[in-house]
């Protein structure tokens, strides 16, 4: 989502245990920030091709891209493949006209949305502000007042269908 890593590696690392030489233990490798938000919900920094295998066994539905760039090649056949739906939010940095933002605080700004995001989120689950904030501080590449104070002021009351309610909300 918020940082693009290119790697020549493959897909997953393998190495044979000592108590027997036929089978071999592949290395499952998550992508960088990834953490669980809820059940079935996780956040984490842009994938590549090393995080795959890993990415395949929580056999995600869909995936929130939030990012001004497309999605990469790579990802694209891996979420076809994987019949995985991509809901793309093209989300730019604050670039004031004639000044060049470098691609990395692009990146942070895409990390401070998901933060806000998931500590809205974790207001509707009725987490203390103190749990909120410990984990957006935990995540976040510059910690932003103004982050948190929007947090603290979010309406706990959304509407939604309860038929559709998740069970960890």
């Amino acid at each position: 989502m918020t940082l693009e890593l290119s790697s020549n590696v493959n897909n997953t690392s393998t190495h044979k245990p000592s108590n027997s030489p036929d089978d071999e233990v592949k290395i499952m490798v998550p992508p960088l920030n990834f953490a669980m938000v809820a059940p079935g919900v996780y956040r984490s920094g842009h994938p590549n091709r090393k995080n795959f295998p890993f990415l395949k066994k929580l056999k995600l539905k869909s995936i929130i891209y939030l990012s001004s760039d497309e999605v990469h090649e790579e990802l694209s056949q891996f979420v076809n493949d994987q019949n995985i739906q991509v809901f793309h939010y093209k989300i730019d940095g604050n670039k004031e006209p004639f000044i060049e933002i470098e691609q990395k605080e692009i990146s942070n700004a895409l990390v401070k949305v998901l933060g806000c995001l998931v500590g809205c989120l974790r207001k509707l689950q009725k987490w203390s502000l103190t749990s909120i904030f410990h984990e957006y501080r935990r995540f976040a590449v510059t910690k932003v007042l103004a982050d948190q104070e929007f947090i603290e002021i979010f309406s706990e009351h959304v509407p939604y269908d309860p038929e559709f309610k998740p069970e960890w909300l």
